[in-house]
């Protein structure tokens, strides 16, 4: 079963949306299942995985307020190995025509439980606003994936962001957990973000990714081809931090799923 992961930050610009497609291309290399939700009305993830956001019939808009089934809609990314439930400006009607219905920050979970046995990750681009579209993706989600870069402000975003998951997890959805904190647009050579990312590491400890994105050309490049940067230049520096992040993530959800079992041996070790 799917283990579903919002990538969020109310912030734009801070790299959400690349790492998204980017992370989805990587984990899909990695012969994972992958679904990538665009839940955002730019419809940047759309076009950043080669599906002409305005050539769409039908897009996640369709699933949220009509309740089409998922699978009905879903396009292969053309150049990687994925899926994508597509969206564009049509999704900008969705939050208020979703005033009016019952349930309504629950429609993209139910949508996703019909697919969730078929894919092994599935990947949900939030919009850079705490709305509903946003609310949705947190509903549905296991865990929030957080993009940020290591800047002053951004410490005062992720406070805020944080809040409003706590808040989730205490009413709408109690699994919901923070997946982990990625530093985007990497410069080790700046002092204000290795002070940023030694508090990040201070105050959240483990939750910080080890693998983080740096600046690079090539990622800023990719999108405006349609593609994912591996398949734009797989020896990018950008292409091969991303395969890293799926790696880590990999091995992150294979010793959540172990922590049960050891638990379990080791109250039988003490009976």
């Amino acid at each position: 079963m799917a283990r579903i992961i919002a990538i969020a930050n109310q912030k734009g610009g801070v790299g959400k949306t690349t790492s998204c497609v980017n992370l989805a291309a990587s984990l899909a290399a990695m012969k994972k299942r992958l679904l990538l939700v665009d839940l955002d009305p730019q419809g940047n993830a759309t076009m950043g995985s080669g599906v002409d956001k305005h050539a769409v019939e039908r897009s996640v808009y369709d699933v949220l307020v009509h309740r089409a089934p998922v699978h009905l809609i879903t396009q292969r990314a053309p150049e990687g190995e994925f899926d994508v439930l597509p969206a564009n400006s049509d999704l900008t009607a969705a939050e208020v025509e979703l005033i009016e219905i019952e349930h309504r920050e629950r429609r993209l979970s139910a949508a996703l439980q019909e697919v969730r046995e078929r894919y092994d990750y599935i990947l949900i681009d939030c919009p850079p606003s705490l709305n509903m579209l946003t609310l949705n993706a947190l509903v549905a989600a296991d865990g929030v994936l957080i993009a940020m870069q290591c800047e002053y402000f951004a410490l005062e975003g992720l406070s805020a962001l944080m809040g409003t998951i706590r808040r989730i997890g205490e009413s709408v959805n109690r699994e919901l957990q923070v997946e982990g904190i990625l530093r985007t647009m990497y410069d080790p050579r700046n002092s204000l973000t290795n002070e940023v990312s030694s508090q990040l590491h201070q105050h959240f400890g483990d939750a910080v990714y080890r693998t983080v994105i740096p600046r690079n050309v090539r990622l800023a490049e990719a999108p405006s081809h349609g593609l994912p940067a591996m398949y734009y230049d797989r020896y990018s520096r950008g292409a091969k931090a991303y395969m890293a992040l799926a790696g880590e993530i990999i091995r992150r959800e294979e010793k959540r799923l172990q922590l049960p079992a050891s638990a379990l041996a080791a109250d039988e070790g003490t009976a």
